[in-house]
């Protein structure tokens, strides 16, 4: 898929191959259904069991899987990360962190007294290790789906061993004293800091690479053992990763240097995403992720407690400029903005939590603009506009959509179609639909060809800084939209190499612009939901799937 964060979530063939070269058990067997012998018992003050997905590696610079995310931010931490509830980015275990004025040598100031879980001292020592680990990545590390976040942040290695990968935006790593991390980049990026937040960039045991061969994809394993003994500074220490039971214990870390773990033990026990809510009904799980929308209300009626993410991604409906004369005139797609009904889309079509999209960004990461142009539905506005732009009698346009794909933010496709083909009739356009498959037809058909006119598509971002929507959406992606707009590019370009202070005001400019210039229609933002048993709290919904489990408590 395109999104960034889908693309790296995906069970990738070559992490799948070397997975199966580790596990001591069959992977293709079913996944324990609820209730089975073996599952642990546990008191519901002291234990905490999560009904999640089969987790791929514990190393997150390796995990290309939200679940082996999950557990990485529960073991390790990262130089920065993100405010609850938010996809802003505050101090981590860099206490706080500064950039000189071009945006590339960075500065963290770390926390002192912290230790990893075997004992070892963290420091800026450990911080430039791991850094200068992943920057020497070589071989099979090099792999895209391997070493997915480095590249997409990173961009290269030390010594690329493929010409198609670009330099390094990675400079240096310096411990100018023990608490004092520099980091050199070889140009400002909008990336920074906020993707020092993804798990990918945890920071581990120096001692515990060296003893678990982290970098040794032909180790005693077949993959490397630390991808099954991560060791970090987080609130929970790993126990043990059970792969016949598929089953991942972690217990609260004495030594911790925050706020430590209020419950005990937490478990993380893999179950088919079909078997969950059963789980959860016969007390097998306290709660699970990912809740399948025609659940939600059958889970709320029997008092279990919903938990709807704020969501970070956005659909649009998509213009194309080039393939269609009638839409490279902005009256037309103004007119197409102010035919559609985007309220209706969202009571009828999305799960509780969605949102109107007004901007292309949600509304959780900095630079969101809720002063922009909204395009509240406006039919006669929408056909005066269709007869200034020379079409009295309307047109007929083609909207393509996809098939066999569910997305958070494209739940049901034809029914957003056929309430986007009736909102845009009764404005005066014809809607033909052209359904495809999704993969290769129908993103061949609306990324790379010019026989469509409208179509629905979306992103999903993973790093909590608005250019994981606006850059990647609209940075010169003529074959989609079908434009061109030197100043728009421009000012995405400034955008991207500002200082990370300054990019917000830069950022509301750019999504007052875009909803002026109309390249597509924000729709909606999806959420996805976590449902827990009713006496546990403190797990606070993140949009970047970035939930904390040591603030949990059970009542």
């Amino acid at each position: 898929m395109r999104t960034p964060r889908r693309r790296v979530w995906s069970i990738l063939l070559v992490l799948a191959t070397l997975v199966a070269t580790s596990c001591t058990d069959d992977n293709s067997n079913p996944l324990p259904p609820p209730g089975v012998a073996g599952l642990p018992t546990f008191s519901t003050k002291d234990t905490l069991v999560f009904g999640v997905g089969q987790a791929q590696s514990l190393d997150p610079a390796l995990a290309p899987d939200a679940e082996s995310l999950r557990v990485a931010r529960q073991v390790l931490e990262t130089l920065v990360q993100i405010q609850p509830g938010t996809a802003r980015v505050m101090p981590g275990l860099a206490e706080s962190f500064t950039a000189d004025p071009g945006g590339t040598v960075w500065t963290f100031q770390l926390k002192r007294g912290v230790k990893f879980h075997d004992g070892t001292d963290f420091d800026a020592a450990a911080v430039c290790a791991n850094f200068d680990r992943w920057y020497h990545f070589t071989g099979l590390l090099q792999n895209a789906d391997v070493s997915a976040y480095w590249q997409l942040v990173f961009g290269g290695f030390a010594q690329n061993r493929s010409s198609r990968l670009p330099a390094s935006l990675f400079k240096s790593c310096a411990a100018t004293d023990a608490s004092t991390a520099v980091l050199t980049l070889t140009k400002a990026s909008s990336r920074f800091p906020a993707a020092l937040a993804v798990p990918a960039f945890a920071i581990s045991s120096p001692a515990a690479l060296e003893k678990y061969h982290a970098n040794d994809l032909k180790g005693p394993t077949g993959f490397p053992a630390y991808a099954e003994h991560p060791v970090g500074t987080g609130p929970y220490r790993l126990v043990s990763w059970d792969k016949k039971a598929r089953r991942i214990t972690m217990e609260a870390f004495d030594g911790y240097h925050g706020t430590k773990a209020k419950i005990k033990n937490l478990v993380f026990q893999a179950i088919e995403a079909n078997q969950r809510k059963q789980a959860l009904i016969d007390g097998t799980v306290q709660g699970y992720d990912l809740v399948n929308p025609a659940d939600l209300k059958e889970l709320g009626t029997k008092g279990f407690k919903l938990l709807p993410r704020p969501p970070y991604n956005v659909l649009y409906l998509g213009i194309n400029q080039s393939g269609n004369p009638a839409l490279a005139k902005p009256e037309v797609r103004q007119a197409i903005a102010y035919a559609v009904n985007r309220q209706r889309i969202v009571d009828q079509v999305f799960p509780p939590g969605a949102k109107v999209a007004l901007n292309f960004q949600p509304d959780t990461a900095a630079g969101y603009n809720p002063d922009v142009n909204d395009y509240k539905p406006n039919v006669e506005q929408a056909k005066h506009l269709l007869a200034q732009a020379g079409y009295p009698n309307g047109l007929t346009l083609r909207l393509h959509y996809p098939t066999n794909i569910y997305r958070d933010y494209l739940p049901d496709p034809k029914k957003i179609v056929d309430l986007i083909a009736e909102d845009l009739k009764a404005a005066g356009i014809t809607v033909q639909p052209v359904a495809l498959p999704w993969n290769p037809a129908y993103l061949t058909a609306v990324t790379k060809g010019k026989a469509h006119d409208l179509h629905l598509f979306g992103w999903e971002g993973d790093i909590g800084d608005a250019y994981t929507f606006l850059g990647s959406l609209f940075d010169q992606r003529s074959n989609e939209f079908g434009f061109t707009d030197a100043e728009l590019f421009g000012a995405l370009k400034d955008a991207d190499a500002a200082s990370w202070l300054r990019r917000p005001d830069l950022y509301r400019a750019l999504n007052a612009s875009l909803m002026q210039k109309l390249p597509a229609v924000p729709l909606v933002h999806g959420p996805t939901t976590m449902v827990t048993v009713q006496d546990l709290v403190g797990i606070v919904p993140s949009p970047l799937t970035d939930e904390h489990y040591a603030d949990a408590l059970f009542l």
